[in-house]
């Protein structure tokens, strides 16, 4: 009897330290499974940051060069402004100047007159003709035998004007003028010219030369234009027109695309005609393209 309690007892001692080996080996496993489970979830923890990080970075650099392209836009935006502004300004300077230059050619005129009328007897004396007193003098021929191989075309007399009163000088360059208000460019162009030719020393040569330029202009053609009023200032340098030429010619650059060199006729009429009208404009519109 003791002798099968004996061996019952170290029956159960050996089941006993099996269950306790098992439950030691299952401690074990469950141990190295969170062990790789932290593991796991540390390198999940540093993938995710890396992940944020990467994407930030795109963001920021999606960022940057989407305002690099806004910002493009608004310079090219500017720079469209700034054209349109300019040929407005442009517009506007040839309209006031068309007035400006019509209101002092017919002061002009009117004082011309003026002292014809006064004066009529010394004109016949001076001319070889005696005429009674109160009698205007005998007119010369429209067009001087010197430039007779081209003749000048036909000049029909200016509005409020009679052939006693006025020359034919002063009458030619009235009729071309009224030709280019009424927007005649083609007749007021061939009408300025052949005054050109016809009367090269009178004082109005230097205003017909400069509006043979600006009817150039009106018909945009920008290059006769230029050419026009460069030789203004070869044949005419001293004129009170000079000024007016360098401005037109500056429009016509910039009309031609040409901005650096509008800048610069610009430039070159305000330090060489600083306080003329045209020398005013040129710094508006200067600040202005700014």
């Amino acid at each position: 009897m003791s002798t099968m309690r004996a061996s019952l007892s170290r029956l159960l001692g050996l089941v006993g330290l099996a269950l306790a080996s098992s439950a030691m080996a299952g401690l074990f496993d469950d141990e190295e499974a969170r062990a790789q489970i932290a593991e796991l979830r540390k390198k999940t923890a540093e993938m995710q940051q890396a992940t944020d990080a990467r994407i930030v970075s795109l963001e920021t650099a999606l960022k940057a060069q989407g305002l690099i392209d806004l910002l493009d836009q608004v310079e090219t935006l500017k720079t469209d402004l700034a054209k349109l502004r300019g040929q407005l300004e442009v517009a506007t300077h040839e309209i006031e100047q068309a007035q400006k230059r019509q209101r002092d050619l017919y002061v002009d005129l009117d004082t011309r007159l003026r002292k014809l009328e006064t004066t009529p007897a010394a004109s016949a004396e001076s001319a070889g003709a005696p005429v009674a007193s109160g009698t205007p003098a005998p007119l010369p021929p429209t067009i001087p035998p010197t430039v007779e191989a081209t003749p000048m075309p036909k000049l029909p007399a200016a509005r409020g004007l009679t052939e006693a009163g006025i020359t034919p000088e002063q009458q030619a360059y009235a009729t071309a003028t009224e030709h280019f208000q009424a927007g005649r460019y083609p007749e007021a162009l061939a009408l300025f010219q052949a005054f050109l030719k016809a009367f090269p020393k009178s004082p109005l040569a230097p205003s017909a030369q400069y509006w043979v330029g600006n009817t150039h202009f009106a018909q945009r053609d920008f290059a006769a234009a230029i050419a026009a009023q460069k030789q203004l200032l070869r044949n005419y340098p001293e004129s009170q027109k000079a000024p007016d030429a360098l401005l037109n010619i500056a429009s016509a650059q910039a009309e031609q695309g040409d901005v650096a060199a509008a800048r610069k006729t610009m430039e070159d009429l305000v330090a060489r005609q600083p306080q003329s009208d045209a020398a005013e404009k040129a710094r508006k519109r200067h600040s202005g393209a700014r």
